[in-house]
């Protein structure tokens, strides 16, 4: 009797745990997924709180007069919050997460582990080049901005003011370099003193600081306007001005003499694994810089052959006559710097009324194409996309350069505009911005080989619409695509095959039309800028792999519009976890 009591009890417990468990299996459920919420909003907010220009672009005005802290206390002081949100988000156990839950833990270990591993190559002692740096970068703040309000145009004058800290910190760091052996090349330093020269140059209200003032709201008063305008432009002529005299007096007399002679990632410090790392890192892949050299020989031999087509049918034997018949034809020239921008803008619109046939979801967010600053084109690529704010109050812009109009080819605008428009950078990252279960870093952030990757398949979507019917624009298509396959070649050539700059451009010359300007400023932009350049079609290449594993594996159920959607519908990710997302997707459409 005592056996059978202590049997019905046991089971009687049996009963009441299996019972109670899965309330509070999901009562528990439910606190790990708030901590997961509570833990990324704490590290927005900081991330947002240690960029403060950041928050400005994003529409947040809670810091507005403040300018990033470039100093090393707190450098030191980001690497170790950096260490304990990793340990953090570490911690939270994903079991029984939504899938996207489950990826916003992932993507914040896996950024934060980067963060931390990468430290040890001390990226902040380079801070400057001809396409970055505080130089650069502080004159395009201004555009990038809200100015609705007196107190909007205050805080800009307070950040104005405080712009010569920062550039000390930046010499400081600069200095730490130097005596590291981590300086850029010298003879693009040169170009730093030059680019610092020029905006010093520019006083008062026709500095590019002050460019806010040209469109001040009526709304403010003309009495505030009147003092804003006096603030403003003693910030400009005060602060702002010396600072720059101060950084380009440093730059040409202590540290341009000490640059490299030597161009690659090699001659760094680390350089091998450096670049490794920097080829990883962009690619979002475990290919080696051999493994890419590889793959950047077999595109540029394959691009060659579908360019030859074309060239044969518009009546010349070989690329090389193709490519001399083309800088000689004025029809291919633009015929001013409007010109160039009234090409983008017809471009973009005809492939607007497009995208209903490609895409299931469309951006909300505008967008806008400008010219690029003349205080920065002459380093500047030939477009640039600028991303909208993400509530709405200000629209993306593609800025275009239209420096030296008269040794620019038309024949790669098209491809260009849809690269940087839509349905490229524009779509995807505004999409990215406006899915609602993104937290902010994710429809905030992105993955350049995903990015980048993403827009240069976009490119090619033009064809799937039936454009590109100039044969003279659809080569320029194949030479944009082209310029993507040898950077695989010449930036593992540069970094880590010890390539001189010479050989970088002949492989340019023998190999594309494209401008000698273009040539001249993507060699330079290479060399400063290691690994970025691989990202693009290491990117394309994953995402036609994909389309294609769809289209043969969903056959007559393949819908360009769902796929495409399923590549954007989570935000720009690594592409082995999109790849991951792809093949899941897949399973869910053949399973109807």
């Amino acid at each position: 009797m005592r056996k059978l009591m202590i049997a019905t009890i046991a089971f009687l417990m049996f009963c009441t745990s299996a019972v109670a468990a899965p309330k509070k299996k999901e009562s528990d459920l439910g606190k790990r997924r708030q901590a997961l919420r509570d833990l990324l909003h704490e590290n927005w907010e900081y991330t947002l709180k240690e960029s403060p220009e950041f928050a400005s672009i994003l529409g947040d005005k809670r810091w507005n007069d403040q300018l990033s802290d470039f100093s090393q206390e707190t450098i030191d002081r980001q690497l170790m919050e950096a260490k304990k949100f990793l340990v953090r988000f570490e911690a939270i156990d994903t079991a029984g997460f939504p899938e996207q839950e489950r990826l916003n833990q992932t993507l914040m270990v896996r950024s934060l582990r980067n963060e931390v591993e990468d430290a040890r190559f001390k990226s902040w002692r380079m801070p400057v080049n001809q396409m970055n740096g505080i130089h650069i970068d502080a004159p395009q703040l201004g555009s990038l901005l809200q100015f609705n309000t007196s107190k909007d145009y205050d805080d800009y004058i307070a950040r104005l003011q405080k712009l010569p800290i920062v550039i000390d910190q930046t010499i400081t760091q600069m200095r730490k370099g130097m005596a590291e052996g981590l300086v850029p090349p010298r003879f693009l330093l040169e170009k730093v003193a030059e680019q610092t020269a020029g905006i010093a140059a520019l006083k008062g209200d026709q500095s590019p600081f002050a460019q806010s003032l040209q469109t001040m709201p009526k709304t403010i008063s003309e009495s505030d306007q009147t003092r804003l305008r006096t603030q403003l432009v003693a910030a400009v002529n005060q602060a702002v001005i010396p600072a720059y005299r101060k950084f380009e007096k440093f730059v040409r007399e202590e540290y341009a003499p000490r640059g490299r002679t030597d161009m690659g990632v090699w001659s760094l410090p680390e350089g091998a694994a450096r670049y490794a790392n920097a080829a990883q890192r962009r690619t979002t892949t475990n290919l080696t810089p051999e493994q890419i050299h590889a793959i950047g020989l077999r595109e540029v031999a394959d691009l060659e052959r579908q360019m030859l087509i074309i060239a044969r049918k518009l009546g010349h034997t070989d690329l090389k006559s193709f490519n001399a018949s083309l800088e000689k034809n004025p029809a291919l020239r633009p015929t001013s710097r409007e010109n160039i921008l009234e090409i983008y803008r017809a471009r973009i619109a005809a492939m607007e009324k497009k995208l209903p046939q490609l895409f299931g979801r469309l951006p909300k967010a505008g967008m806008k194409v400008m010219q690029v600053e003349e205080f920065r084109e002459k380093g500047a690529s030939g477009a640039q996309y600028q991303r909208p704010a993400q509530d709405g109050s200000r629209p993306g812009f593609i800025m275009v350069n239209t420096r030296d109009y008269q040794n620019r080819k038309t024949i790669s605008f098209e491809s260009t505009a849809y690269h940087e428009g839509v349905p490229g950078h524009h779509l995807q990252i505004a999409i990215a911005q406006e899915l609602p279960e993104l937290p902010p870093f994710r429809a905030q952030g992105g993955y350049t080989a995903f990015v980048e990757g993403w827009a240069l398949y976009s490119e090619r979507l033009g064809k799937d619409v039936g454009f590109y019917k100039d044969p003279y624009s659809d080569y320029g298509r194949l030479q944009d695509e082209m310029l993507r396959a040898i950077r695989l070649v010449v930036d593992t050539g540069l970094h880590s095959k010890k390539w001189t700059r010479e050989q970088v451009v002949q492989f340019f010359r023998d190999h594309s039309a494209i401008d000698e300007v273009e040539i001249q400023s993507e060699t330079d932009r290479y060399i400063v800028w290691p690994g970025q350049a691989l990202a693009y079609k290491i990117g394309q290449l994953k995402i036609l792999e994909l389309r294609e594993r769809a289209k043969k594996d969903l056959g007559k159920r393949f819908d360009i519009r769902d796929f495409h959607d399923a590549i954007l519908g989570a935000g720009a990710l690594p592409l082995d976890v999109l790849e991951e997302r792809i093949d899941r997707w897949i399973a869910t459409k053949k399973k109807g």
